[in-house]
């Protein structure tokens, strides 16, 4: 998930509207906020043993000390070494193994390899973060002009878009061990459906995009008007019991149901059911981070592909909302569960221009092949989700927290 901030916006209400909308600009209050970022980053890590740190089970996922240090790395490289004069560099080859994919910030370890990498280790990592820190409080407690103030909120917010990648990945992790290892026993406890029904939408105009003050990122900028016909849209998320009466009717074994890509990716990849179910004596079973459970049929489903979400609305006679519908609709609906494909595809609004230098590379280059996700999941930090926040995924991923949402 990639995404950057606008330096058009006041740096003081993006400030006060990172972490809390309500929250007025201090000095204390930057620092607090700043505080309680990287604390809740290590607090995500502490259920893990140290070999849980290093692993990376597939190309999509990063081990966990990886987002330690690349979070990290962000402040250093984008903050400390520009702004604080007397920052002394903690280690030199850190911007090469903690680079994710700035081409401005110099070469990098290819994200292949991130697992390969012992050293660092998870202790070094750790006494990085310190490092930068202490140096972020000293910087922090000094006058900030509105570019720097913008790059530190940018930060915040890109630290807590990798806290919910670094969930996605320790399940992932943990859940492709055969132990099936328990994170934590509480994990997952709010996940069913509110309400009932559809809400209708009038044909008519609608504003899309951010506008006012307060903290967004490039790609929610150039707000404009889009023309909607009259549709209907959900109020709940499809749950689990209903996707497995689509599995049960043969949905994965009938190619009118699914795009040419998905029905070759459902055949090539043996896909019969969603990320982290297993069949076992006739039963399904669904990994979560609370362990190994029956599949609660009242749950709201997740961990599916764009792939799948498609095929499960043509099956049902339905579709999928658009971004644009979804975010019209938004103030109507119960959202935050999961994750919600829509039908669109990840293309930059009118008007949109990419930021100069590192920070421009944060989301414009990623506008292809991909497709738009709405809402927020139980992943999401607190105050990182708003109505206008476009995530995206390529259409064969679901690792993340992603479910459906129907439209007609």
């Amino acid at each position: 998930m990639h995404n950057t901030c606008s330096r058009e916006r006041n740096a003081n209400d993006m400030i006060s509207e990172t972490l809390n909308p309500k929250q007025t600009l201090t000095d204390a209050s930057l620092i607090n906020n700043f505080n309680k970022v990287r604390t809740h980053s290590e607090v995500i890590c502490k259920p893990l043993l140290t070999e849980d740190y290093v692993v990376q089970p597939t190309d999509e996922v990063s081990p966990p000390k990886w987002h330690l240090g690349h979070t990290t790395w962000f402040f250093e490289t984008m903050v400390l070494k520009p702004f604080l004069k007397e920052y002394v560099e903690f280690h030199p080859q850190y911007n090469f193994i903690f680079n994710s994919y700035y081409e401005t910030a110099g070469v990098r370890v290819i994200r292949t390899d991130r697992g390969n990498l012992s050293r660092p280790t998870v202790k070094e990592i750790y006494e990085y973060r310190k490092h930068v820190d202490e140096a972020m409080e000293v910087l922090l407690r000094g006058k900030l002009n509105k570019e720097l103030a913008d790059i530190i909120i940018t930060g915040l917010n890109h630290e807590q878009q990798h806290q919910e990648l670094l969930l996605s990945d320790i399940k992932y992790i943990l859940g492709n061990n055969p132990l099936f290892p328990v994170y934590d026993p509480a994990f997952e406890s709010k996940s069913h459906n509110n309400g009932t029904g559809y809400t209708k939408i009038k044909t008519g105009f609608y504003e899309i995009g951010h506008r006012g003050h307060g903290f967004c990122f490039d790609n929610e900028l150039q707000a404009h008007t889009v023309y909607l016909n009259n549709f209907e849209i959900s109020n709940v998320l499809v749950t689990n019991g209903e996707y497995l009466d689509f599995m049960k009717n043969r949905g994965y074994e009938n190619f009118n149901y699914w795009h040419a890509d998905g029905w070759d990716w459902v055949k090539h990849n043996c896909i019969n059911s969603p990320l982290y179910w297993h069949e076992i004596d006739g039963e399904w079973y669904e990994y979560t981070l609370s362990g190994l459970h029956p599949v609660d049929l009242n749950a709201a489903l997740q961990h599916i592909s764009y792939y799948e979400a498609f095929a499960y609305s043509q099956w049902k006679g339905q579709r999928l909302p658009t971004e644009f519908e979804w975010e019209a609709a938004a103030d109507h609906l119960s959202w935050g569960l999961r994750w919600e494909w829509t039908e669109s595809s990840y293309l930059p609004y009118p008007g949109f221009k990419k930021l100069p230098g590192a920070l421009g590379e944060y989301n414009g280059k990623f506008m292809v092949s991909q497709k738009v996700l709405r809402g927020a999941s139980i992943a999401t930090p607190e105050h990182h989700s708003r109505k206008t926040y476009r995530n995206f995924f390529y259409p064969q991923q679901r690792w993340q927290f992603t479910g459906i949402r129907l439209a007609k």
